[in-house]
């Protein structure tokens, strides 16, 4: 039986409007006709609630929709990544290619709105590097398979964990090009701008 029965049928088994037992578990009515007709899923404070009112395990509560939840917590997640990935994507572009045209506006004092926009893109970097790490997202084609909402089967992960040390060789060699050919373009920028 899914949650969404499950809380409905304990509802009103104890003769409990939706609005009654929204008081009694701190949500509005709406909350709980949401709950009921499988449009959202309570949080765990509240699935406590429910199970401590309606006297029942919070497994009998749950009960095969444990596979449900995990699987829109995923999407969500999925989400999120994408979301943080592209504002970081535009953000990490435009600090790019706003460096040239703010030295020549603002000369040296250009240094203040890039490091500024630089700390903005990096914020966004590191959400998304939080979701990697909590999903133990790595390589490519991880992050392809997280990004269409699918998991690799046990062989593949082993293979693209065993990539990993590779790939981590291979992002502090493309760091490196990428910080001297922006130290060099700022440098040359600066040697242009203050003569």
């Amino acid at each position: 039986m899914e949650l969404n029965a499950q809380i409905k049928k304990y509802r009103t088994e104890l003769k409990l409007s939706q609005e009654e037992l929204a008081e009694k578990v701190y949500v509005t009515r709406q909350t709980i006709s949401n709950w009921e007709n499988g449009k959202s899923y309570p949080d765990i404070h509240s699935l406590l609630l429910l199970s401590s009112l309606f006297n029942v395990s919070l497994d009998q509560l749950i009960k095969g929709d444990i596979e449900t939840m995990k699987e829109i917590i995923s999407e969500q997640e999925v989400k999120e990544f994408n979301y943080y990935g592209s504002i970081f994507s535009i953000h990490f572009v435009l600090l790019i290619l706003s460096a040239a045209p703010l030295f020549m506006w603002l000369e040296q004092y250009a240094l203040i709105p890039l490091a500024i926009f630089f700390a903005i893109t990096m914020y966004w970097a590191l959400k998304v590097e939080k979701i990697k790490k909590k999903n133990d997202v790595q390589t490519y084609k991880e992050i392809v398979a997280f990004c269409e909402g699918k998991k690799l089967d046990e062989i593949n992960k082993l293979v693209e964990s065993g990539k990993r040390p590779y790939q981590n060789v291979l992002k502090v060699i493309i760091s490196a090009v990428v910080t001297a050919a922006v130290c060099f373009l700022v440098g040359l920028l600066m040697h242009l701008f203050l003569k």
